[in-house]
Formats: structure tokens, sequence, C-alpha cells
């Protein structure tokens, strides 16, 4: 199992060229990483281990009633909850049943966890292959590995020219190009807040404020507090089988179950809680951001000029007073990816053949 963590690893490995940020990065690397790694530790401890184990009468076997719980799901009872372990119940939320009157609630969600995890993990790759897809390799075909400093002056200087040649005659066009960038981003940011509300749903509303729960839990008194986490992902459980006895009358069996998956489980998903909480602020963050530079063209002006410092502040003016939206974030993903000492020549020379050329010419 360890070495096939190990391999999730390759997911890790940067690319050369780079087409997002790091916060982007953040949904389709990390994230799917620990999500397969949760996937594959769920599933071997599923499949391969004991995920129950229900104490039951001497007239069903282990087997039989471990198997039949483990598909028909267990349930806890709430009214059980506060009451006194080791006097008045054996355990927080198992006790006995009053058919008339005791609220049963089921826990059917631990079979599918590693199927939820792998499932989550294909959805937060989503963004990141549809931006892969529209890119289409524009950066890396506009590189031509002028992110190499050291080349021959010749070439340099020719591919320097080619690059701005393409920049000045595209003057304008790469908006649609920006806004798909943009979709993507705003997508990722919609898969991870409807993920929260998705594991909301899948654990019958007690996931939205879990992780306030945990919290508050740790900030209660020893003798007074009742661990959430038991309450979402009970540790022990009840199991009632029908069967027909030995004269062919109906024999209910009344069995109390172990589930020490739920242990597992429970770290998971208080990590995912905090991990998708701070991942939607990062990304909300970005958002507006975004809506920052859409909305005040100066504002790009500085974005540029603090993250390539070494570009004239001149050049920059010129380059996005001239310039669309599209070819601002165009330079900008190419300053990401070539070398800065070139591409402060790209934008003076950018620059300069756009002070040359008449105004209505890029209109």
């Amino acid at each position: 199992m360890l070495d096939v963590i190990r391999s999730l690893k390759s997911l890790l490995k940067t690319s050369r060229v780079r087409i997002d940020n790091n916060v982007f990065r953040l949904h389709y690397t990390i994230t799917v990483v620990v999500l397969l790694a949760f996937t594959i530790v769920v599933s071997m401890k599923q499949f391969v281990g004991d995920p129950i184990d229900c104490l039951k009468s001497r007239e069903v076997t282990d087997t039989f009633i471990n198997t039949f719980c483990w598909i028909h799901t267990t349930f806890t009872m709430p009214s059980a909850y506060d009451k006194v372990v080791g006097k008045e119940v054996p355990y927080p939320g198992v006790g006995s049943i009053n058919e008339s009157t005791d609220e049963l609630k089921y826990h059917k969600y631990y079979q599918w966890v590693c199927f939820m995890l792998f499932f989550q993990a294909a959805l937060f790759y989503i963004p990141r292959g549809l931006w892969k897809l529209w890119e289409g390799g524009k950066i890396q075909a506009l590189m031509m590995d002028l992110d190499i400093g050291m080349c021959g002056e010749a070439e340099k200087k020719q591919k320097k020219k080619l690059l701005v040649d393409y920049l000045t005659s595209s003057q304008r066009h790469h908006d649609w190009y920006a806004a798909r960038y943009f979709i993507c981003e705003s997508l990722a940011f919609a898969n991870v807040v409807g993920q929260m509300f998705l594991m909301n749903r899948f654990f019958d509303g007690e996931f939205l404020t879990y992780g306030l729960e945990v919290i508050r839990f740790s900030e209660m008194d020893q003798n007074d507090r009742l661990d959430p986490m038991i309450r979402v992902f009970p540790r022990v459980a009840k199991c009632k089988m029908y069967k027909y006895g030995s004269s062919g009358n109906l024999e209910t069996h009344d069995a109390m179950c172990l589930l020490p998956l739920n242990i597992v489980n429970e770290k998971i998903y208080i990590f995912l809680w905090f991990w998708f909480i701070m991942l939607a602020a990062l990304t909300g963050m970005v958002l507006v951001c975004r809506v920052i530079l859409i909305a005040c063209p100066p504002v790009r002006v500085y974005y540029l000029n603090f993250r390539f410092r070494t570009v004239h502040l001149d050049h920059l003016h010129t380059v996005v007073r001239r310039g669309s939206l599209g070819d601002w974030f165009l330079i900008y993903m190419l300053g990401q990816n070539i070398d800065v000492v070139i591409f402060k020549e790209v934008v003076a020379d950018l620059a300069n053949r756009m002070t040359r050329a008449p105004k209505d010419s890029t209109a």
C-alpha cells in the first residue's frame, strides 16, 4: 500500500511550463493526491481488512451477522447520546430501543466512502483538464526555449523578434483566452464549495458544521463534552436482523457492532473539512483579485510590476494601456515562463513598437 501511495508523488511534479497560478495548482495536485491516497487507505481497510465486527447471539455465525449488518447498514439512537455511559447506556448512541418513541439514525455512507473520495478527486481535476484542453499548448509554443537564458545572442534576438511580432500582430485577440482561464478558476471555486455541500448531503446534514463542532469540543470541559466525531462517525452502532427460528417463528436478533473503519474516516474528513475551507478561502481571494483586475486596468500595471520588478514601469504602462485584458493576461503568463532578463527586453521592445504604431491601428 505504501508503494502505491508513493507512486502518487508523480502527480506533484511541477511542469516546466506554468499555465496557471499556485492556488489553482493546489486543486489538481495536492488535493487530488490527498483524495486518491485516502481512497487507497480506505479501500485497503474496507476490502482487505475487517471493517465491521458485530456482537450477536450464538444462533448466528460471525460471518453472517457481520456481512448482513455491513450490507444493510447500522444505526444509532440520538436520544442515547446524552445518557451516562456505563450506567444508562454501554456506549454513546447505543441503548435499549423503544419502537414507539425512539428515533433511529441509520448510517449507510461507510460502504461508499472510498468511491466518494475517488469521485471527488476526479471532480477536482476537471477544471485543470478543461483549461489544459482550452490552452492548447499556446504558452509552450510562444516560449521557444526562452526560459533558458544561456543561449546564443543571434538565436535569442531572432526568437525575441518572433515573439514581439506575434504579440503585436495578435493584439486584442486574446480576450477569450483569458476568459477561459477565469472560467476554469471559477469552476475550481464552485467545485470546492459545491463539494462541501455534497459531503453535507452525503453525511445527512452533519458535515458543514463538523469542523466547528470539533473545535468547540476541544474547548469544552472533559466531563461535559461529547465527541462530535462519534455522532457523525460512530465507532459502535446497533444492527437489527430478523430470521426464522427452529419452530418457524420470526426471531429478532439485536447486535452491537464495532466499526473500526470509522476511526480512519473521522480523521480523513476532519482534515478535508479544514483543507476545503482553506482552499475555498484562497480561491475566493484569487477571484476577488480577478474582478479587481478586470474592472481596474491601472491595477494590472502594478500587479505586473509587483510580479516582475525588473521590467521598467513606463513600459508596463504602455503595454497595459494600449492592450486589452487578454493581452495583459498573455504577457503575465509569458513572464512566468521565460527568463526574467529576456522578458524585460520583450516588454521593452513591445512597448516601443506600440508607441511607434498609430493608436487607431490597435483599436
